[in-house]
């Protein structure tokens, strides 16, 4: 009888022990692999550590004593359209030159001026369309979606219905490539959605691949990014620089910046065509007309906004003047496309 306890007594101790190796030899799995409870997340939970994009892989933290610090204001909610994080990959040494990326929940700019410089940096030349039909840009250190119409800022807000979008941006450092960047604004848009109560019954989800922009030129080009009759004189003194950017059915950009000696580069001019309707949603409230920078033309049954924004760096260099160059960029891009704008579009 003693022997058949003691029998019994090693099998069950046996079995606590295969139990306990197994227990253990999962959870190193888990740790190993970076799945499970184990991985860091950051911005409410949207982005997790070794998830796509470079600044949250181990590769940003090699530098001795590197770490990711993250700060997060209160989530969106129905009542609260804005919602701002940040995350931080530093070491001791670098003192004030952090890489910081910072992701945005929020209505377009009020204000005209606002708003142009808003579309300067989101609609910029060096950024790609996203795929599937997702309306919204993304490069290495920028990216932009504009979100669902039923996300628009309400007037009890004081935002006037102005679309909502999520942003995220850098200043001194490449996120990762285009497709890591698409990820994180689509993440970061599921997850935002939900906190503010205007989720739509399908996640977002990208599945195609990106299409890359052309390269960026080291001189402006006559015409600007090769449109006909947008022509400029440059003046020797400064240097030039533009990006041709997508050039589609249903978006079209051009982006152009100048920069004297010792001088940051600063925005010289800005083209963009846009037929897709929460893209041309962000340019509701601007001032219209050819002498504006804006007109519209339907092409092809679908609302199209034309835009020019020319900045202090190239105002009055236009051939044979501003307002002439702007239409000509009006009447080349609805060429091209096949949309008659009847001369001075609307």
């Amino acid at each position: 009888m003693d022997g058949d306890r003691r029998k019994r007594r090693r099998g069950v101790l046996a079995v606590v022990i295969a139990g306990a190796m197994i227990a253990s030899g999962a959870g190193i799995g888990l740790w190993a692999t970076d799945t499970g409870p184990f991985r860091d997340s950051y911005c409410w939970g949207a982005w997790q550590e070794n998830s796509g994009a470079d600044f949250l892989g181990e590769e940003a933290l090699a530098e001795s004593g590197a770490e990711r610090r993250s700060t997060e204001s209160a989530p969106p909610a129905p009542d609260r359209p804005h919602a701002t994080c940040t995350v931080e990959v530093a070491s001791p040494d670098d003192g004030d030159d952090a890489g910081k990326v910072t992701l945005e929940y929020g209505a377009v700019p009020a204000g005209a001026e606002e708003r142009r410089r808003w579309i300067s940096e989101y609609l910029h030349g060096s950024a790609s369309p996203l795929p599937d039909g997702l309306p919204g840009l993304v490069a290495g250190d920028r990216g932009m979606l504009v979100l669902p119409a039923a996300c628009d800022a309400g007037d009890g807000d004081g935002a006037d219905g102005r679309p909502v979008a999520v942003t995220v941006r850098t200043e001194d450092f490449t996120m990762g490539s285009r497709s890591a960047v698409g990820r994180l604004l689509v993440d970061a848009a599921n997850l935002l959605m939900e906190k503010a109560g205007c989720a739509p019954e399908q996640s977002l989800r990208i599945t195609s691949p990106m299409v890359k922009v052309a390269e960026r030129s080291s001189i402006a080009d006559t015409p600007l990014c090769r449109i006909p009759g947008v022509t400029f004189t440059y003046d020797r003194s400064a240097n030039y620089e533009q990006q041709v950017g997508t050039v589609g059915d249903r978006l079209q950009t051009c982006s152009a910046w100048y920069g004297a000696r010792r001088l940051p580069a600063e925005p010289a001019a800005q083209f963009v065509m846009a037929g897709e309707p929460r893209l041309v949603a962000l340019f509701a409230g601007l001032p219209q007309g050819a002498d504006k920078g804006l007109v519209r033309a339907t092409c092809d049954g679908r609302e199209t906004v034309f835009y020019g924004d020319i900045r202090p760096g190239l105002q009055g260099h236009g051939q044979p003047d501003d307002r002439r160059v702007f239409q000509n960029f009006v009447t080349s891009v609805s060429k091209r496309i096949g949309c008659a704008t009847g001369g001075e579009a609307r």
